[in-house]
């Protein structure tokens, strides 16, 4: 096998995070009516995994390097799996459906986290001429994942039934377990060059481009979060189509134009500036973020969400892959805390939004046009890199 064979196995990764990110939450209603669960309960579900994820982020640091890359690999994918199976049998089994719900979230959240945190770094080790269009492809199958588990998992129980959900956990949990059976064979590189060591999480701290890195993945989530919260919403509202087509149409949309981005950069960015773009996609994304908040037009303001969606999609692998090239020993440390802070950035620009629409009587646009900071925080961010690039000593 060969490092293609790598990127790859990686690239299903990502479609296996989506899998574990977007199928449990299209089956809320359905738990809510066949096990009597109240929304409450439905939010811990909700708030479980996303603590979890957020926890293996932060303890990947201290145990990745020393069990390696691949036994990470296999570990996540293995998690997954057994969440998704887990999903499918516990609550059947199990006195209480709510505890077998909350195993099977345990697991996969577990195996979900460890997938954000290696699976860039080993795209980024792989050899590679133009690192920064491979990382901008490899994020694009994590849209595209995202937009096929929603009409897959719709179609299937569209056509056979809510009732086989179980069926559809088990026919889902088939994609990790194949794929960790393919990394037991792909060649992994080394992150860091050999005779060199990673920088360790106190030295990252001292480095003033790390809390650029960081303050650029923060708004990266937040950007992309605090429209796509509400992306079934504006759908529902600007084409007057059910909740269910609503949420179809708004966040399909919404990933499949941050996929097209990502896919275009994977594709030609090589002719392209990666500052400038992200310099570019920022004003695109101020400019989505006013189209929402300003308008009066359901229809102008799915237009903007699917702007948005476009804006954002080079924001999340722009910041991994200028990060790689800035902090060059930043190792396994670096990824880690990148992917808490994106994580951090995922719940920040829904809870502003949410918290300032709620003050402002439930109103959701007033609400996104307050998350205007987090791109033009990010255009900041990006000019710091920038300059700091510039100034950076060999030693970096």
């Amino acid at each position: 096998m060969t490092y293609k064979h790598t990127e790859r196995a990686c690239f299903i990764g990502y479609i296996v995070q989506a899998v574990v990110n977007n199928f449990v939450p299209l089956l809320f209603l359905t738990f809510q009516n066949q096990f009597g669960i109240p929304l409450s309960q439905v939010t811990v579900l909700i708030t479980l995994n996303f603590l979890l994820q957020l926890a293996v982020d932060g303890a990947s640091v201290f145990f990745i390097d020393r069990i390696g890359y691949r036994a990470s690999a296999l570990l996540a994918h293995g998690f997954a799996a057994l969440g998704l199976v887990f999903l499918a049998i516990l609550p059947a089994v199990l006195p209480s459906a709510f505890a077998g719900l909350l195993i099977a979230v345990v697991f996969y959240a577990v195996g979900g986290g460890l997938l954000e945190v290696i699976i860039s770094p080993i795209v980024e080790a792989c050899p590679s001429e133009h690192k920064a269009k491979t990382m901008s492809l490899l994020h694009s199958f994590y849209c595209w994942g995202s937009a096929g588990v929603v009409v897959v998992s719709t179609l299937f129980l569209a056509l056979f039934g809510s009732g086989n959900w179980r069926v559809l956990a088990l026919l889902w949990a088939l994609l990790p377990i194949a794929n960790g059976l393919f990394f037991l064979k792909t060649p992994l590189a080394p992150l860091v060059a050999d005779g060199e060591k990673g920088m360790t999480a106190g030295e990252l701290f001292r480095s003033k481009m790390f809390w650029v890195v960081i303050l650029m993945m923060v708004c990266a989530g937040a950007s992309e979060q605090a429209v796509s919260q509400w992306a079934s919403t504006f759908a529902e509202k600007g084409l007057g189509v059910s909740k269910a087509l609503g949420d179809l149409a708004g966040p399909t949309v919404f990933s499949l134009l941050m996929g097209l981005s990502r896919l275009i950069y994977g594709k030609r960015g090589d002719q392209m500036d990666l500052t400038k773009t992200m310099l570019a996609c920022c004003g695109l994304c101020a400019a989505a973020y006013l189209l929402i908040g300003l308008t009066q037009s359901p229809l102008a303001g799915l237009v903007g969400v699917g702007l948005c969606g476009f804006s954002v999609g080079i924001f999340w692998p722009g910041t991994f892959s200028t990060a790689a090239a800035s902090l060059r020993r930043g190792g396994t440390a670096l990824f880690a805390l990148m992917a808490l802070a994106g994580d951090l950035g995922c719940s920040a620009g829904p809870t502003v939004a949410g918290a300032v629409a709620g003050a402002l009587g439930d109103n959701l646009r007033a609400g996104i046009l307050c998350g205007l900071a987090f791109p033009l925080l990010m255009t900041v961010g990006v000019l710091l890199m920038k300059r700091l690039s510039r100034e950076k000593t060999p030693q970096g």
